[in-house]
This record gives structure tokens, sequence and C-alpha cells, in this order.
């Protein structure tokens, strides 16, 4: 009842019982991952499970041994359990991990739990699984900047992320609404940015904010933590700071970013913002600083810089942007963003880093050595990776996990069209009618959580679960998708979930609690809906 689904499983006659001479035995560089397997398997089983070196051989029958073998794929294992232990070899560390989360999936459930369970038999069944992941790229993003998640809750977060394969926590850290990152040399990004002083409450353009004030942001030494944990469990956290447009926090903590050089707020309201960023040389240096900064506490490839929803109206009525422009030799002002985002982008380039932006900068020069992440259905993935740059699909009528899940009149404020456990679950990042090169520009894809109405940990419990699940068995397993043998394997994983706390939805419709009556939404039909992202994308169709 492995979850995602392996390559393959071979089931045995037997099991081998974890005991009190049990031990774990790893060679030194994977002591680490021998590390975390005790440090998961303590708790609940109450088992002492030690960890030696290879040169300290476990007696026979007792050990999980922990083992590299090259010949095996990136992030690829193998799991083999018989009468002589348990033995999980993997391509390179993060195979090993993998496996180590296989063997916490064939235990009973309770190995979840932070503490130990009476009764319980602690037996791994004999079987031999072989495995190795589909996409190299398996993500998550997750909406900081709307709703503020405190640290101990994205490390909670991280580890869900972990139990189902996923390998990219994409954070959003910066919005109209908010500003989530430390910055030292621009102190009043938090001191002003981090906070707003109400939130509109729903999602209909009349729908009224709620007097509460909101904030909280990460300082460096946080994101240092983040970024450790996450690395501990072979995920990369890519960070993106969002310019020029959604960019509202930064110009309430420094008006002369903005094109109007008016005194803003951090925005109480959702959707498309009208206040950008201006286009002079002193904003853009500014913000070539505050990626200076990402980039030192983010060691990943891929720096996100934005680049969506992007209004230009500020900049073509202004008559010093209108100056800008005809001084670098612009025609309009959607050459102005590609130019502001290419300056950005040689800056990440001239690092050693790469950059991840929206499908939206399709509409321009693209930055050098770019991946499109493409939203807005899958007319970004196809037509980047056929103008040969990599992608990142996350569509967003398929991996939208904001977007409400049924059409019951109890789903919490009903956003956009209905995206179910089956619609996650038949994601593809590969679009139709690619040759095999441009193929293999797909890197893989990701599950976005835009937290406009999702104000607390439970409640993106309730949006995220199950839903990525099967977004995690897309990008996983290999092998062809059946639904109906997804959901007799969900149903013992759901029990996982509940034993790690996770509020997940349930089969028929949220609990009493998980919704919000009288909460007004903005539920649209799908037939709407895709007129709707046709006619965004219609001037960047190849």
């Amino acid at each position: 009842m492995l979850l995602p689904l392996p390559c393959s499983a071979v089931p045995g006659d037997g099991v081998f019982p974890l005991a009190e001479s049990t031990r774990i035995t790893a060679p030194g560089e994977l002591a680490p991952t021998a590390r975390w397997l005790q440090s998961v398997l303590r708790p609940a089983t109450g088992l002492p499970l030690p960890v030696s070196g290879m040169a300290e051989p476990a007696p026979a029958g007792s050990a999980l041994a922990l083992a590299l073998d090259p010949d095996l794929p990136a992030e690829g294992y193998r799991l083999a359990c018989g009468p002589g232990g348990v033995t999980i070899t993997g391509g390179d560390t993060a195979g090993v991990f993998y496996g180590c989360q296989a063997l916490r999936q064939l235990l009973p459930p309770q190995i979840y739990r932070a503490a130990g369970t009476a009764g319980v038999r602690w037996a791994v069944p004999y079987v031999t699984v072989e495995d190795s992941p589909r996409f190299g790229w398996r993500g998550a993003m997750l909406d900081v900047a709307r709703h503020f998640m405190p640290k101990h809750d994205v490390l909670r977060f991280l580890d869900l992320l972990a139990v189902h394969r996923i390998n990219t926590l994409h954070l959003h850290l910066t919005d109209d609404q908010g500003w989530r990152v430390e910055i030292l040399r621009h102190p009043r990004l938090t001191e002003v940015g981090s906070w707003r002083r109400e939130s509109q409450l729903g999602a209909a353009p009349d729908a009224p904010n709620d007097g509460r004030p909101h904030g909280g942001y990460y300082t460096q030494d946080d994101l240092r933590e983040i970024v450790a944990y996450a690395a501990e469990r072979h995920i990369t956290v890519m960070p993106e700071i969002d310019v020029p447009g959604h960019s509202q926090a930064a110009i309430a903590a420094y008006p002369e970013l903005g094109v109007q050089g008016e005194r803003l707020e951090a925005s109480p309201r959702w959707g498309i913002n009208t206040n950008i960023l201006n286009a002079e040389e002193s904003t853009l240096d500014f913000f070539l600083g505050v990626f200076d900064e990402v980039m030192d506490l983010f060691p990943g490839r891929f720096i996100g810089i934005g680049g969506d929803e992007c209004p230009k109206d500020q900049w073509d009525a202004d008559p010093r942007t209108r100056e800008l422009m005809a001084e670098r030799g612009l025609g309009d002002s959607k050459e102005l963003q590609a130019w502001f985002l290419g300056r950005i982008g040689a800056h990440i380039a001239a690092r050693g880093r790469r950059v991840f932006g929206w499908d939206e900068i399709l509409e321009g020069a693209v930055p050098e050595g770019v991946a499109v992440a493409s939203w807005r259905g899958m007319t970004g993935a196809r037509t980047a990776a056929r103008r040969g740059y990599d992608v990142i699909s996350c569509p967003d009528d398929q991996v939208y996990l904001d977007y409400r899940q049924s059409e019951l009149e109890s789903e919490p404020i009903p956003f956009a069209v209905p995206l179910t456990l089956a619609d996650a679950y038949a994601f593809d990042p590969v679009p139709d009618g690619l040759t095999e090169q441009e193929t293999a520009r797909i890197l893989g894809g990701q599950a976005n959580i835009w937290t406009e109405h999702m104000d607390s940990p439970r409640t993106v419990d309730y949006y995220v679960f199950p839903r990525l699940c099967a977004v995690a068995e897309a990008l996983w397993s290999r092998g062809g998708r059946d639904f109906d043998d997804f959901l007799v394997r969900l149903r013992p994983h759901l029990a996982r979930l509940d034993a790690l706390g996770v509020e997940y939805r349930r089969e028929d419709g949220p609990l009493p609690w998980q919704s919000r009556p009288g909460v007004p939404g903005k539920p649209a039909t799908r037939a709407d809906w895709t007129e709707f992202i046709d006619g965004l994308v219609a001037h960047i169709k190849t």
C-alpha cells in the first residue's frame, strides 16, 4: 500500500520484526540519513535502534542496513526485506532517504505518531521494492505572503512534503499584502511591509474586510534553519521575490519605489493590483541588493523573480516612465518589463544561479537561463518547451489547490472551478504535441497553494490534502494511472495522515468546522474559466 506507487513491489512470505536488538547500519556518507531514520522510528516504537557504521556489522537478522549503489538511478532505491533484515540501497543519498520513507509506510500507521502506542506489533513485511521518480522537479508552492505561516508550521509542512517524496518547496515570500523575508540593508521591508491592518474576507469583489491586523516575517536565521531542515529531507527551498508587480508591500515600506511616490499601505485586498515598481535605476539597484541577500540565504539553483500579473497602467500614464523607455530604446511598457526582469536575471546568472518566472515572461524577451512556470493552463509549457526553455508545469485547473474541491455549497469560500481529487490525480506535466527533444525540457511540475482564503495551517491542511497526495503520485510514479487503485491505497494512507495530525478534507466533504458559512466566494464554471484563461494566453501561443 505504498504511496506514491512504486515501479515494482514483489511481496514475500513472512515479516521482519523490529526488536530491542535491531540496529541501523550505514556507511559514513549515509550517517545523517541513518540518524534521521532513527529519529522517526524511535518515538512510536520505543526501541533504541542504535546507529553503527558498516565496519561494525550487526548480528544476522537484526539490521536495518543502508547502502549506496551508483548503478541505481538518481533518487532511486531498492528496498529488500527478508529473514536477514531490511536493506535499503539508493542510487544516491536522496534515493536512500526515499527508501526509508517507503520503509515507514510498510510499518503500521502508528509509526507516524510522536509517542508509543500500546499493543502495536512493529514488523516489516517481506517485500522487494524497486523505485525511482519520473520527474526531477516535484514541487509545492506555498504562499506565505497572503497569510503568514509561522516557522514551526513550515517545518511541519516540510515533513509532510518529504513523506510524499516532494523535493522542492517554492516559498512565495512577497506580494502586495505582505513582505516576509528580513533584508538587513532595507529594514523597513519587514518593519512596515510585513503586516497589514486587515484582510479581505471572501473572494467576491465586494467582500468585506475583517478588521483584524495580520502579519509576520522570517528572520534570516529562521530561513537558514528552514533551508537546513529541508536539506536534511532532500528538499530544496526556492524563494520568490515577485517583481515588478505584486509589490505594494515593498512600496508601502519605501514609497520612492513606486511610480507615483504615494505613501501606501500593505494591501488589505486580494486580486491584481495596479501599484507597481517604477523603472528607475535606483529601484533596480534596490532589488539587486535584495536578491543578493536572498541568494546568500537560499543556496539552491533557482531564484524566483515573479513577473506575473503586472498591469502597466501606471507606467503607460507616467511621463517619467515614458522618458526612461525612450532613453533605453524600448518601444512600449511590455518591453520595459522584459528589460527590468532581464537586468535582474543577468545579475542572478552572474552569481551562477537561474531564474524561475511565471509564464507571463514569455510575452517579452526572456531572461537568461530561465525556467518557465506554466500556470495559465498548459499553453506556457508548450510554448516555452518549443522555444527551448525549461518548464515547470503548474496549470491552474489541475494543481491550484486553493480552487474549490466540489460543487457542494459547504465548501469554504468557493473559488474558481472545482478541482477534485480525480482532477489532481490526472495531472500530467507534459503537454500534448511535443517532440522528444521538447519533452526533455519539462523538468517536472508542482502544486500551487495560494493562501488568500487559508488563514491558518489547519485550513491549509484542508485545501492541500489529500489532493497533494494525488499530485505527488502524478510527479513520482512511472506507471500508468489507475484512479481506482490510487483510492484503494489512499485509504490506508489517510490513517498515516491522521497519525500526523493532518486535518484533510474527507471524501464526503468538509466537516462542519471546515466550512465557512456566510463568507462569499467567487465560483466559476469550467467553460467560463477556460475561456478566461485562453484569452490571457492567446498572444503567446506558437
